[in-house]
């Protein structure tokens, strides 16, 4: 007598699909620990792309090998962090020495731990800080690491729109030109004396994906992250102090929703590199896509470099249905208004 299953004659044929089913889920899992072992084994001999560019490894005092093989990680010169721990583990006790270590990116991980228990290139203690403040543009952090003598500024600013640093943020950017700006993240900074130029802005961008994209991702938005920046940017050079950066963006918002152009002074003395006080009629006519008094929405990217409290300002403005502010002349504050004839009135006392 046959027997029935589930009601289903039981002619063997759902065995053999179970059967084909199970082989191809066992080739598969094969397949990924294949590619997995090659990936890491190629990592761990050296055999990965990417070799031929050195990078500066620092080694604060006191880091765990879970520490260094995560700052390893960071650097591009390992991508397994559990194979790497493995490694260093077997090979017995390192004393890692403190400090800067030029490694080259794609070596093995025996070359990368006998570079590393070396004497390092940079003694701990030989570190330059610099302070990099909010709203500060590329060409001006550019030029600040060229007057401590820490950078060539055209090698800097070539960095910016050509270097190959590995974030996600970056594949996102579609311009070439000015393709970084915004992204160096304004902060105090402790670099080693002998940094490179792709190291100083690595780090920055470090930075800037450690503070900036925490916050945008907290947030739910329709705007894309260079979209954020670029208004956050706008904002910073326009809000006179802390408190009214959530009114400034209110304004921002408010144009924006109703379609209404920008007309960001900030924006045209980004275009011009000059922070006039007073634009001229001609500034303001200037063909750019960074004018926001001639083109509509927001500028092509950012124009400056803005800190945490304008990216959150930016996400989250104040509720007010402002659509106009002028600046006091002693700069100290902005005078904000609902309506062209109360913002020119106001305009009129301000210049008095």
């Amino acid at each position: 007598m046959k027997r029935w299953i589930l009601g289903f004659k039981n002619t063997g044929f759902g065995r053999r699909n179970l059967k084909s089913a199970a082989v191809i889920s066992l080739s598969v899992l094969v397949l990924c620990v294949c590619i997995w072992l090659i990936s890491a084994f190629s990592d761990m001999f050296g055999l990965m792309p990417g070799k031929g560019r050195e990078v500066m490894v620092e080694i604060p005092k006191g880091t765990s090998v879970q520490g260094i093989s995560q700052i390893l990680k960071e650097e591009g010169v390992v991508r397994h962090l559990f194979v790497f721990r493995v490694y260093e583990k077997l090979g017995g006790e390192h004393i890692f020495q403190q400090g800067g270590h030029l490694v080259g990116t794609g070596q093995s991980y025996g070359s990368v731990i006998k570079k590393l228990v070396s004497a390092p290139e940079i003694a701990e203690n030989e570190t330059v800080t610099v302070l990099i403040p909010e709203g500060f543009e590329a060409w001006q952090i550019a030029e600040k690491f060229e007057q401590l003598g820490m950078a060539d500024k055209d090698e800097f600013l070539r960095l910016l729109d050509e270097g190959d640093f590995d974030f996600d943020f970056i594949d996102e950017i579609e311009r070439t030109e000015n393709r970084l700006e915004g992204y160096l993240f304004p902060a105090t900074y402790e670099f080693f004396a002998g940094a490179s130029e792709y190291d100083i802005i690595t780090k920055m961008l470090q930075a800037f994906e450690d503070n900036i994209v925490p916050i945008y991702d907290s947030v739910e938005t329709s705007y894309t992250l260079d979209e954020v920046v670029t208004l956050a940017s706008i904002v910073e050079r326009e809000a006179a102090n802390d408190s009214e950066r959530g009114k400034v963006s209110s304004v921002f918002h408010n144009r924006l929703r109703i379609n209404m152009t920008l007309g960001s002074c900030a924006t045209v003395q980004y275009i011009i590199k000059e922070r006039k006080a007073v634009l001229s009629n001609s500034d303001i006519k200037i063909k750019s896509d960074y004018n926001t008094y001639i083109n509509p929405g927001l500028p092509v990217g950012p124009i400056a470099s803005p800190g945490t409290a304008s990216v959150k300002a930016a996400l989250m403005p104040e509720d007010t249905d402002y659509l106009y502010f002028a600046a006091r002349p002693d700069g100290s504050e902005n005078v904000f208004s609902r309506t062209n004839e109360e913002h020119i009135r106001i305009v009129k006392e301000l210049q008095n």
